[in-house]
């Protein structure tokens, strides 16, 4: 997503959770939509009137950005990992290429072993003939 599309869209949903329009929203409206979201019930934001400002903390934009972000680097990673995951060879602690021939098999790629080293080689920072999941990290971005 494109720098202003991204702001526009943050902008957004942080006015679906400030219902007041005083530029901060609830960490507890926050966290009860993220809550029934994930127990699959309606999520609606909806302001607290039982909260004082002593007892729930209130986020203004730039905060709440930083939270969303924080959580699709969180995202990122996680699916990073679940993807390395699927081609680590466990004894050599990485991908090697008969690990990345097998799942590229299963994707529909025929790829030779030769091929596959040569694909490794090109990310392989430390030259071990592995891709670690730093190295992977990289490789991915």
């Amino acid at each position: 997503m494109k720098s202003n599309k991204r702001e526009e869209y943050h902008q957004r949903v942080f006015s679906c959770f400030d219902k007041t329009q005083q530029g901060k929203v609830s960490v507890s409206a926050i966290e009860r939509c993220v809550d029934a979201i994930k127990s699959g019930e309606k999520a609606v934001p909806e302001e607290d009137t039982t909260d004082s400002p002593h007892t729930d903390k209130s986020l203004e934009l730039e905060e709440f950005v930083k939270l969303v972000e924080q959580g699709a680097e969180e995202d990122k990673e996680r699916d990073l990992k679940q993807a390395f995951n699927m081609m680590f060879e466990e004894s050599l602690q990485g991908i090697t290429p008969k690990s990345l021939k097998r799942m590229l098999s299963l994707l529909g790629e025929s790829k030779s072993l030769e091929e596959c080293e040569v694909m490794i080689s090109q990310f392989d920072i430390n030259r071990d003939g592995i891709i670690s999941f730093d190295e992977f990290r990289v490789m991915m971005q």
